[in-house]
């Protein structure tokens, strides 16, 4: 009885890998290294342009330049070649006249995602493409792989972001986004360096959650035998350099961590910009905030008028303020400040229709509330002010109203941006929020924070009258780039790991 065996079908792609590899083994044949160590290049793609956009038609120069970039398409048998580098495209004319004979035939072992470098002349061809006539070639970096058809590039979302490599080559909207976020980056430190704060760095490790109301990603430390928490907000290390004195402003732009629901604003790893002033309340950090928005967008785009979808949107200070309550009784009609037990809350939420659990505090109902009914139409800057105390651990108490805290969010096209406070700096009052969300936390509220001891004795101290605002970059990237998804502006955003 003979075994019969059945071998899976090659696929395409698969067969394209095979051909490159044949020309791969054909170059190491030739003693062409097809993967050198170096290149020198002279110029850029746009720079050629910038330099040669008066070069007439049909005219030749005597000017040489070295160029080196992937290659994105092949013509008339590799007569002509657009290459590609970071800043531009440029058209590469090969002819058997103006180069050595073998190096020319060699040219048919190219193919379109190789990296090459080319050196010759300038020209614009006859119908007005700016040309290198190329002299001589070095095979810079071949490609195994095929590149997606150049008509339609990338366009399944998931391989997008699961090869962001092949994305980025194949997408001129995705470079320019990551271009866009290293510039508003960039433009956020020289914003917050001109008037006077100070970078600062703090752990990404702590042995307990603090600076948020979030479920964290645990690990453990095996030298010290303990486990740790990956940072859901720098707040507190930052409040502590800020009792030390280290200087009056400080600033970090931070990487966090948060174990919760992946959405188009949501990823499991974010950056965020945080910072604290000493002498000033969450008055001046509304001021802040949006001078700081509205300079980076004039900076980066040139407008403080953006394009977001369907919606324009006015960056241009000064932005409304409303308070969190007064918003939800202009939606509602209904005076939260005249409720005064989470019991009744709740009810009043169901009869407005809104989800709520019956554990709910007279805080979470209304923000569920808020959420519900006022966000979605806050298209246009806004700080929503006066928050409920018991949603607000770490801001101060309202000068005005003790039910109340001196904290803001700041929404824009309906998203939460940025989350402020004057912050609470009487540590008595800091150990019994503490005491409250470590209730919480017992009773089941995974997101509520720990008592942290330490910051507790940090503020008996002395923290300074102190404001403090943190402000999600990616979202502020989102917002600047007419991005549908935070996924769109995370070069690598976190994805379930594929079956083996």
């Amino acid at each position: 009885m003979s075994e019969n065996t059945t071998k899976e079908p090659i696929s395409a792609k698969e067969t394209m890998r095979q051909r490159r590899l044949q020309k791969l083994a054909e170059l190491v044949d030739k003693g062409i290294n097809p993967y050198p160590y170096s290149f020198k290049k002279d110029i850029d793609a746009a720079e050629l342009q910038e330099k040669y956009k008066d070069l007439p038609a049909g005219e030749e120069t005597e000017d040489f330049y070295s160029v080196a970039g992937r290659v994105m398409a092949i013509r008339n048998s590799g007569m002509f070649i657009d290459l590609m580098d970071t800043s531009g495209k440029i058209q590469i004319f090969s002819h058997k006249e103006n180069m050595d004979v073998d190096k020319f035939k060699t040219l048919k072992l190219i193919d379109v995602g190789d990296i090459m470098g080319f050196y010759g002349s300038i020209r614009r061809t006859p119908r007005g493409e700016l040309s290198i006539k190329a002299k001589e070639y070095t095979i810079l970096s071949k490609s195994l792989q095929t590149l997606p058809e150049k008509f339609h590039g990338l366009t399944d979302q998931e391989t997008r972001y699961r090869q962001r490599y092949v994305d980025l080559i194949m997408n001129e909207k995705t470079r320019d986004t990551f271009r866009k976020r290293s510039l508003i980056i960039q433009k956020i430190r020289e914003y917050l360096n001109n008037k006077g704060f100070l970078e600062v760095e703090t752990p990404m490790l702590h042995t307990q959650a603090s600076g948020a109301n979030a479920r964290p990603f645990i690990t453990h430390h095996n030298a010290l035998d303990m486990d740790l928490t990956l940072r859901i907000a720098p707040e507190l290390h930052l409040k502590r350099l800020m009792v030390g004195g280290l200087n009056d402003k400080i600033f970090e732009l931070s990487r966090c961590f948060r174990n919760e629901g992946i959405d188009t604003r949501h990823n499991p790893e974010f950056t965020m910009i945080e910072l604290y002033q000493s002498f000033v309340d969450y008055n001046y950090m509304m001021e802040l905030t949006e001078n700081l928005v509205a300079y980076v967008a004039q900076e980066v785009l040139g407008t403080t008028k953006i394009q977001y979808g369907e919606n324009e949107i006015d960056l241009t200070p000064p932005w409304d303020r409303k308070t969190m309550l007064g918003a939800v009784k202009e939606a509602t009609g209904v005076d939260f400040m005249e409720i005064f037990t989470a019991e009744e809350a709740v009810k009043k939420a169901r009869e407005l229709h809104v989800e709520v659990d019956d554990e709910m505090n007279w805080g979470q109902v209304i923000d569920a509330i808020f959420e519900a009914k006022v966000e979605p139409s806050l298209i246009q800057p806004c700080h929503i002010i006066d928050y409920p105390r018991e949603i607000s651990p770490l801001a101060k108490v309202h000068r005005d109203n003790d039910r109340l805290t001196e904290r803001f969010e700041t929404r824009v096209n309906g998203w939460e941006i940025a989350n402020a406070f004057s912050e609470l700096s009487d540590p008595i009052d800091q150990r019994y929020r503490f005491e409250a969300q470590a209730l919480a936390k017992a009773n089941g509220d995974e997101e509520a924070m720990s008592i942290d001891e330490d910051y507790i004795n940090a503020l008996e101290y002395g923290l300074a009258p102190t404001g403090g605002m943190g402000m999600g970059v990616d979202r502020l990237v989102m917002l600047l780039t007419n991005s549908p998804t935070i996924r769109d502006v995370i070069a690598f955003p976190t994805m379930r790991k594929l079956s083996d």
